[in-house]
């Protein structure tokens, strides 16, 4: 079998690898180069991605149970003047739960819930409602740097760029940048708690597939 450009557009779309094929006109193998490394490159995201979603989470799920006083925290949010809003991630959380035929539980919508949600959790319009309390989530944050904005717009950025990784999208063009958000979210996570960067690097692979990249396509 020949992985030529006319397999690839079949199976992933030509407007999928346009980008690449015009990158690299009259060398079809090295844009398909190119876009196996953009492969590599997602999958060596996935342990950091993941580790920080699940400690973002559950840093938050603890604290908003603190200021609720109970573990089904989320079901003040439809009397809560303000929060009201999000009352629509619970529902399509419980809708999801209930579709598997499982009993509805407070751990299992906490884990039903998107990235999106707990995001937003920190956006400026619940500033005055949740900052105050969520703000106990990331201990480890550098006192000159405590503030709402320096949390919430990282992590929606790293919201944005999971989107992308998740969806096959194009990330392998600038190594130094896609290495520098990989070093934001290791240090939002030390932020959360400063014993997890340590713990990561004995399972990540992205240092090492990004210099494995560079040597593959020729890249400084």
């Amino acid at each position: 079998m020949e992985y030529n450009k006319e397999f690839f557009e079949k199976v992933f779309s030509t407007k999928r690898l346009e980008r690449y094929f015009n990158l690299y006109p009259g060398d079809a193998g090295r844009a398909i180069l190119h876009y196996r490394c953009n492969l590599q490159l997602a999958e060596a995201f996935y342990t950091s991605l993941s580790v920080l979603e699940v400690t973002l989470r559950n840093a938050l799920c603890r604290e908003l149970e603190t200021m609720t006083g109970r573990p089904d925290w989320y079901a003040v949010f439809p009397t809560t003047p303000g929060l009201s809003k999000l009352n629509r991630y619970i529902t399509q959380a419980n809708k999801q739960i209930a579709g598997r035929h499982e009993s509805i539980t407070p751990s299992k919508v906490v884990a039903e819930l998107t990235l999106g949600f707990w995001v937003s959790l920190l956006n400026s319009e619940y500033e005055r409602l949740l900052w105050k309390d969520l703000r106990r989530a990331f201990p480890y944050m550098p006192k000159h740097l405590r503030q709402r904005k320096n949390v919430s717009s990282p992590l929606n950025q790293f919201r944005m760029f999971r989107n992308r990784v998740f969806h096959n999208e194009s990330i392998c063009w600038n190594l130094s940048r896609v290495e520098d958000i990989h070093n934001e979210m290791v240090t939002m996570m030390g932020w959360i708690n400063k014993d997890v960067p340590a713990w990561l690097q004995q399972t990540d692979r992205f240092a090492e597939v990004c210099g494995q990249i560079r040597k593959t396509m020729g890249w400084k």
